[in-house]
């Protein structure tokens, strides 16, 4: 002998008036945080582009973006990449942008933080990968 049971849920029923203008309360004040939660790139000066060359010294090949720190003149820079599906859609692969690699990157540097850059574009063995 088997027996079947069948469980329902009417959200009619379930929230009451109050309940469920406080859940709509707390899920709109959280809205703002979720968005806010990927960055943008608001914090780079689109104005002020430039271009280097240099040795690849650390690199990593994870969401929520693949990151390179180049030297370049002396100084350490710190490069935002594209997420690592994009980098794996364009053909990079985590050993072309492996320490001891040298590249070219087309970026544009943090308002605030005077080592870090976004990358729009990177040359690595003379081909030149767009990230955007």
């Amino acid at each position: 002998m088997s027996s079947t049971v069948v469980l329902s849920f009417d959200p009619e029923e379930s929230m009451t008036p109050i309940s469920r203008r406080l859940f709509l309360s707390i899920s709109a004040a959280l809205v703002p945080d979720l968005a806010f939660a990927h960055h943008g790139w608001g914090g780079y000066d689109t104005s002020k582009s430039f271009e280097v060359t240099g040795e690849l010294l650390k690199s990593t090949y994870e969401n929520p973006h693949c990151e390179i720190e180049v030297e370049v003149e002396g100084k350490l820079w710190h490069f935002v990449l594209a997420p690592p599906s994009r980098m794996q859609r364009r053909g990079i692969t985590p050993e072309m942008i492996a320490p001891g690699k040298t590249c070219t990157v087309f970026g544009y540097p943090h308002t605030s933080k005077p080592d870090e850059a976004r990358i729009e574009y990177i040359v690595l063995d003379g081909k030149r990968i767009e990230l955007r």
